[in-house]
């Protein structure tokens, strides 16, 4: 741990998400600051994590405090992303590490991008499943198996449930940027991003103008995919990747089950997930990775713009 004790690290929020990462960067002694907004919000931070938290935006923090952070971690409402992500580069912090989806739409995340580039910073989008221990174990057997042969998944959301909460303008109307990203990002992390698809979308609800999602291409890794979404039915979120020998379920994701070749039973797959029993699952080996400078397994904010134009195809935009 003592190689995390000395770096400089600005955790930007003050929510339920800033708490787990906040878990994280305690266990592992890590000296950082907390920014808070809301005095609310502030206050509960406090007293979930007993850290003190700076409250009054990013902005009232900067002009009381001269301290540079050679790291910081991104944890505000979607629509707030990538304006605090661009003002910490402007700051000059080099390592950034940004909440899904990293902005609102496409215009958002390429301008991130492009300050990025700027100021030869590196900007990492936070889909913490890459970092499940259950994916762990699924990239040993697939590597094992010799690649993925295909997979399919399905990012049905509980529209009745969504249609309640209280968002900011443009939040849920770009939900399947802003959440079922969590799924597909997975699916095409294991079997490899699109070479060619096809998309189809339809229905619509209250707060989304698509609501029935499917389609079906071949990867970069040359593996078949469908996938299909349906908001208005009941469903779930579900990843299934098949090698030659082997068929992986991840359902829920946070497990790992299999199903050999010539049967039809499905078992579970014993995995060390010891680590995402004791912390947010995938955080603390996200956290891990970010600071020790391990990022072949981040989707970086130059990678977002791309998947994002996919994304958008997808939603059928």
């Amino acid at each position: 741990m003592s190689n995390y004790i000395n770096k400089d690290i600005l955790l930007v929020g003050a929510g339920p998400m800033a708490v787990e990462y906040a878990k994280v960067l305690m266990h592992l002694d890590c000296s950082f600051e907390v920014i808070g907004r809301g005095a609310e919000s502030s206050m509960k931070f406090e007293e979930s994590t007993k850290k003190k938290v700076h409250v009054g935006g990013l902005e009232k923090f900067v002009n009381n405090n001269k301290q540079g952070f050679e790291f910081a971690i991104v944890s505000v409402g979607v629509e707030k992303l990538a304006d605090i992500t661009i003002a910490l580069l402007e700051m000059g912090i080099k390592n950034i590490l940004v909440e899904k989806p990293a902005g609102l739409n496409f215009e958002e995340i390429q301008k991130v991008a492009v300050k990025a580039k700027e100021k030869t910073a590196k900007v990492l989008v936070a889909y913490n499943r890459r970092f499940y221990s259950s994916v762990e174990k699924a990239i040993e057997i697939i590597k094992e198996d010799g690649g993925v042969a295909s997979f399919n998944f399905e990012f049905t959301e509980w529209s009745n449930k969504i249609k309640n909460i209280e968002k900011a303008p443009g939040v849920k109307e770009n939900w399947l940027l802003a959440n079922s990203t969590h799924v597909i990002d997975l699916a095409f992390f294991l079997g490899g991003k699109p070479k060619e698809m096809s998309t189809y979308s339809g229905g619509s609800l209250e707060w989304h103008d698509k609501a029935i999602f499917s389609g079906a291409g071949i990867s970069e890794m040359g593996a078949l995919f469908s996938y299909q979404a349906n908001w208005t039915a009941p469903g779930r979120w579900v990843v299934e990747v098949l090698t030659k020998k082997h068929r992986l379920y991840f359902k829920p994701m946070e497990s790992l089950q299999i199903q050999e070749i010539d049967s039809v039973q499905v078992n579970p797959v014993s995995i060390d997930d010891e680590i995402d029993k004791k912390f947010k699952p995938g955080i603390y080996k996200q956290v891990e990775n970010f600071l020790s400078g391990q990022l072949d397994r981040f989707c970086t904010i130059e990678e977002q713009v791309e998947n994002v134009k996919l994304y958008e195809k997808i939603a059928g935009r």
